[in-house]
């Protein structure tokens, strides 16, 4: 073991002996594991680097005679509330179609779902892209030295480079306790700063107007006509204040131009009057209060604000060649692609998953993250799919590694919105299904839709509000909060089970309780008369979400000691779930019958939630059931032509450390990096999949592949906490700090040579728990407060 590796497992395991954050007192500066860096500008969107501070987005792309800077707001959403969204036909239906499901009538069944139960949203809306603030420098002449880097310990985007003597540095900031962005531009030598600003790429309906020689206004509305009516939206305004430090400023037309400043800070707002904002007022107050600092204090805040959460999680999976770490971050990814180990470019993927968290969905965030995160490039926006909250998994996936890369409270936006869901939801169970509680389907937006789709396939998945609903309980295991459970998790898991035990009914051959009609999102099946259809009862992932929802609340009842009587029901109606089923290949089946799969390479592998997220299926407790979600998914990535997601990519990465099958996951996580991962670093769902003409960038992956690798490392279920379950060959020593495990437990890990070194656990409680490493596991008490060591030798004493 090197000098080095053992400092950095030294402070590693000291960290347990700090609260959270005095782990900046440990580490100085950010690791090449820790900086993304290239040696030209960005031309294109998935080459521009992200910032954001849980309100805006900007994407910067780092030009030397003019840089761009793409904006984006959370909440810059077309559309409106609905309450009519509700086919008015579906009740009246609904018994009619299940009896056709259950006689196999399936192609009469579908006409009538999409006839009867698919909603027709009028202005469901979606997050729209903002301009680009446009830099235009005056000085044209050759650059040399050019150098731009995201430094993800400061969340600092720069750009240096030299004009003969001159050495220009650029710094970009997204301030979280200023909700604004920063630029600052300076040079080492006087007067050599002249430029233009202006706003750029205008794709909505807006003025644009300067005020007192030095600010930039754009007044907006988002208004567009493919997801919305064309006059719903937000209205919005954004406010740039320009700062030069000498030289001079000017206004003309809709620009602002500066001559020969010594140093130049740009001050930016954005604001909408979504939650009853006053957009102008709210800018105005942002900037006002920001341009009486100098730009240091506001550097000082907003690196101490994100440190607080970013650096609590340190993570070490061995070194790289120095000739490789010497090149940019692109260049090492084309070369991972091509067979070069590169572990702390992983190392670097990973903390860019837990980056852009932290960057896109902070504890005060208006909304949670959209498919795009907090970032708008136009696309998902401009097709049928708009950016917007998937829930058939992909916000799912956006949230997986909240809770185990210790970063809980980025969690509470989208809490925020299963809460206006939940209100939404109780009109659609009730007008939908004449049911109490509440539902949702597929998709949702900022006012909490929660109708069916519009499509066949993957607008009636009748659980998706279950399945997001499990963050709120994933939240209670990690941190033990009663409070939270009593107040907004079981109210929210309690009203969707009592609608489960309205809207379900008895197989009338099995006698099990199933939902439907319900899709497997958003695959299909071949009918025995070789028809395609989609629509059924009881598919497989409704069967693994229903039998969570129920163990929870059977669970949180008994632990909140309330609803004795609900506790019965529910007891009752889990024993009549139907039974997790394997297919005539050894196979998990994905529907109640075991039909064929009408696109067998399939992006979706719904019915596999019971491997991930859920813990249904595991190697050692159901292993016939392990073999046959392991041959699902061999069968799909052996299809000709499988589709490639990053999303799915990242979702292999889950599956097979879930199966302790390390080094296939390392494989899938390679694969996520070269075929789903951009010169950013940002994932992207390819071009020709689900419609898109071409690659689209989608958050998921960044999120989950950091989540798989988490679990690679670490996982814990029914009070047993596993260390170093899918541990692969390729990283045969390293160390981890700060990974949580359910509990509320912190994890501290160091391993060398495939072996576990050493461990740590702390809990701010006392609690007994069991730890397994391979095959042995050993039984601790954990005081409160009080780190507990533990060895490879605490194993083998057992």
């Amino acid at each position: 073991m090197t000098s080095s590796r053992r400092e950095f497992i030294g402070q590693s395991l000291a960290l347990a002996v700090f609260p959270k954050d005095s782990s900046l007192k440990i580490r100085s500066s950010a690791s090449a594991s820790e900086q993304l860096w290239y040696a030209r500008a960005a031309e294109r969107w998935f080459e521009a680097l992200p910032l954001g501070n849980g309100h805006m987005g900007v994407m910067v792309f780092g030009g030397v005679t003019q840089e761009r800077l793409a904006l984006s707001e959370c909440t810059a959403w077309s559309g409106a509330p609905s309450t009519s969204d509700v086919n008015e036909s579906a009740l009246s239906h609904l018994a009619h179609i299940r009896e056709l499901l259950f006689k196999g009538s399936y192609v009469e069944a579908r006409a009538l779902c999409e006839k009867h139960l698919l909603a027709h949203p009028r202005s469901f809306g979606t997050n729209l892209p903002l301009p680009e603030l446009n830099l235009d420098f005056e000085d044209k002449s050759e650059a040399t030295d050019y150098r731009r880097t995201l430094d993800l310990d400061q969340a600092i985007a720069r750009v240096t480079y030299r004009r003969g003597t001159c050495r220009f540095t650029r710094e970009v900031i997204a301030s979280h306790p200023h909700n604004l962005l920063a630029i600052r531009l300076t040079c080492n030598r006087a007067k050599q700063l002249s430029l233009k600003v202006s706003f750029a790429g205008l794709t909505i309906p807006a003025t644009i107007s300067t005020e007192d020689n030095d600010k930039l206004v754009l007044r907006g509305d988002a208004y567009e006509r493919l997801h919305s009516n064309g006059h719903d939206g937000v209205k919005l305004q954004i406010r740039a204040q320009v700062l030069p430090t000498g030289g001079s400023i000017s206004a003309s037309g809709q620009q602002l131009h500066v001559q020969n400043a010594d140093a130049v800070t740009i001050l930016l707002g954005i604001a909408t009057n979504f939650g009853g904002v006053n957009p102008e007022e709210a800018c105005q107050a942002r900037i006002d209060r920001a341009n009486k600092l100098p730009y240091a204090e506001i550097r000082g805040a907003h690196v101490i604000d994100h440190q607080s959460l970013y650096r609590r999680l340190s993570i070490d999976l061995g070194s790289t060649e120095p000739q490789l770490l010497r090149k940019p971050t692109d260049e090492r990814r084309r070369a991972l692609a091509a067979g070069a180990a590169d572990p702390q470019l992983l190392a670097l993927f990973f903390q860019y998953g837990r980056y852009v968290t932290i960057a896109g969905s902070r504890e005060d965030s208006p909304l949670p993250l959209a498919l795009q995160g907090i970032w708008n490039d136009g696309l998902a926006s401009s097709m049928g799919w708009t950016d917007d909250f998937h829930l058939d998994i992909n916000t799912q996936q956006n949230y997986w590694p909240t809770e185990v890369c210790n970063l809980s409270e980025c969690q509470m936006p989208l809490f925020r919105l299963i809460q206006i869901m939940r209100t939404s939801g109780r009109n659609t169970a009730k007008q939908m299904y004449g049911a109490p509680g509440w539902v949702c389907h597929t998709i949702t937006n900022p006012w909490g839709y929660t109708a069916p789709g519009s499509g066949l396939g993957w607008g009636l998945a009748v659980t998706a509000g279950i399945w997001i609903s499990l963050q709120l309980w994933e939240h209670f295991r990690f941190t033990g909060d009663i409070d939270f459970l009593c107040n907004q998790a079981y109210p929210v898991l309690r009203e969707a089970a009592e609608f489960f035990l309205a809207y379900m009914v008895p197989h009338p051959a099995h006698g099990w309780l199933v939902t439907g009609p319900s899709d497997s999102p958003e695959n299909s099946f071949l009918t025995p008369g070789g028809e395609r259809c989609s629509e059924s009862m009881g598919p497989t992932c409704d069967r693994v979400l229903v039998h969570s929802l129920y163990s929870i609340c059977i669970e949180a009842s008994s632990v909140l000691s309330i609803d004795s009587q609900l506790r019965g029901q529910l007891l009752e109606a889990r024993s009549k779930l139907s039974p997790l089923q394997i297919g005539r290949k050894g196979q998990l089946q994905e529907w109640l019958e075991d039909f064929e799969e009408a696109d067998p390479n399939h992006r979706h592998t719904s019915h596999l939630i019971a491997l991930y997220p859920e813990h249904q299926i595991t190697p050692d407790e159901t292993p016939d059931l392990a073999r046959a979600a392991m041959v699902t998914l061999e069968r799909r990535l052996n299809s000709p032509d499988w589709e490639q997601s990053e999303w799915g990519r990242a979702n292999l990465i889950n599956y097979y450390a879930r199966l302790w099958d390390g080094n296939r996951a390392y494989t899938h996580l390679i694969g996520l990096l070269a075929k789903g991962t951009e010169d950013n670093l940002l994932t992207f769902s390819s071009g020709g999949v689900a419609g898109a003409e071409q690659n689209i960038f989608a958050v998921d992956g960044n999120t989950a592949g950091a989540a798989g690798m988490a679990e690679m490392l670490i996982q814990s279920h029914r009070d047993v906490i596993y260390l170093l379950p899918a541990l692969p060959a390729a990283w045969p020593s390293g160390s981890i700090c700060g990974l949580r495990a359910r509990g509320g437990f912190e994890v501290n890990l160091a391993w060398h040579e495939g072996k576990l070194l050493s461990a740590t656990l702390l809990n701010n409680r006392s609690v007994r728990t069991v730890v397994r490493y391979g095959n042995r596991t050993i039984s601790l008490q954990v005081q409160a407060n009080h780190p507990t060591p533990i060895s490879t030798r605490s194993f083998l004493d057992t």
